[in-house]
């Protein structure tokens, strides 16, 4: 009965299966992988939120994070197919014609506006860095 077991665990995943297999029949070892699975997704995720506001790939981290939870944890499974469903309603919505074309639109007037005060800046102090201007020579009326 063994043997068969193996087989059937070798046909459907090889040495990851058997690996989890030896896992779950061990409440110990259960348990301390679950905590460990626990501890790297949380770090993952907690990385991630920092990266948020610190540069890095913040919202890629939090979805690892959830995809390191969700291997053991079947609340961090819902929460990463919400998550997933939810980028995929945001891939639908940003490939629609109109709204392509409307942020285009956006993007241009913004390009626009941003190159003007470029424009201002430099005619108005010149080839200096802000903090090096003299603004004491500007005429504020």
């Amino acid at each position: 009965m063994a043997i068969d077991q193996e087989n059937d665990l070798e046909g459907r995943g090889g040495r990851l299966e058997r690996f989890r297999a030896v896992m779950r029949s061990n409440p110990l070892l259960y348990t301390t992988w679950r905590v460990g699975v626990f501890t790297v997704g949380v770090a993952v995720l907690i990385a991630g939120l920092l990266m948020m506001v610190l540069p890095g790939p913040g919202i890629l981290a939090i979805i690892v994070g959830f995809a390191i939870l969700a291997t053991e944890f079947v609340w961090a499974q819902r929460a990463l197919g919400k998550a997933k469903a939810a980028a995929e309603r945001a891939k639908e919505k940003a490939l629609d014609p109109r709204a392509r074309r409307r942020n285009l639109i956006l993007a241009i007037i913004a390009g626009i506006l941003v190159a003007a005060l470029v424009v201002a800046y430099l005619y108005v102090i010149g080839l200096q860095l802000p903090w090096n201007a003299d603004w004491s020579s500007i005429n504020t009326r």
